[in-house]
């Protein structure tokens, strides 16, 4: 059950198992990169292998386009991930990450019966709840730019490099907008248990905003505080991890 031998674009592997239990697949928050789940992949359990999805507009993808509708989204995603999914997985997603991440747990666990054993979703509102407003997506260049500012995901050092920040920010926006424009799709559920983490000091989507996840699923429903604010992925690797590692122990579930 190693890595697929034909290891495609979608997919950056971060740790490598000879011979894994499982595998836990990441999907980052709206512009982000690998490299926050790179930084605990080792904290993961010895024998779950953890992969990145990476989409169109960032690293190695930066020059392919965009998608401004979930369903190719979701569609592709599930095409390029379909050979990795016929053995035991979870998914992890963070804010826009997390919406992936669900529209995805639906199609794999159709497909792929009983492998898909966890779904865990993180700063990420539940599928009932609406989108604040203003919407960042439709904000002038400059307003959309502080925004992102302020919400403290980006490092500060990045906006003061021009060239760089004109490569990133239509991918954070597309994918922003992409969070925003997101509703109800699936209203049964899914089959599979979620683990919802969350912080009380996450402006963005806190527990508020996440407590209806326990309607879209058809198992185990739980929230999870998380010290930090809405990037806690980055600011508390220690905590999430723990928190994976104790559930992905109870494969059973």
């Amino acid at each position: 059950m190693g890595v697929a031998a034909t290891e495609s674009k979608w997919v950056l592997p971060l740790k490598k198992v000879a011979e894994p239990a499982g595998t836990l697949f990441c999907f980052p928050y709206a512009g982000g990169s690998p490299e926050t789940f790179r930084a605990w992949a080792d904290g993961i359990a010895d024998d779950i292998e953890v992969m990145c999805v990476v989409l169109p507009g960032r690293g190695r993808r930066l020059k392919e386009p965009r998608y401004d509708r979930w369903q190719p989204l979701v569609e592709d995603v599930f095409e390029a991930l379909s050979p990795y999914l016929n053995r035991r997985h979870a998914f992890y997603g963070h804010s826009f990450g997390g919406r992936l991440a669900y529209e995805l747990t639906h199609l794999a666990s159709a497909a792929y019966p009983g492998m898909t054993r966890r779904l865990f979703v993180s700063g990420c509102r539940s599928p009932d709840v609406p989108q604040k407003r203003p919407y960042m997506h439709r904000m002038t260049e400059s307003d959309f730019r502080g925004a992102v500012a302020s919400m403290g995901g980006t490092p500060a050092e990045l906006f003061d490099q021009e060239r760089l920040m004109r490569l990133l920010l239509p991918t954070i926006r597309s994918e922003i907008r992409l969070a925003e424009m997101w509703s109800p799709r699936h209203p049964s559920g899914v089959d599979v248990p979620i683990t919802a983490l969350y912080s009380r000091d996450d402006r963005i989507d806190g527990w508020s905003s996440m407590r209806g996840w326990r309607n879209f699923t058809r198992r185990t429903c739980e929230l999870v505080d998380v010290p930090g604010g809405h990037f806690f992925v980055d600011s508390h690797p220690d905590h999430v991890t723990r928190i994976i590692n104790t559930r992905l122990r109870n494969v059973d579930e």
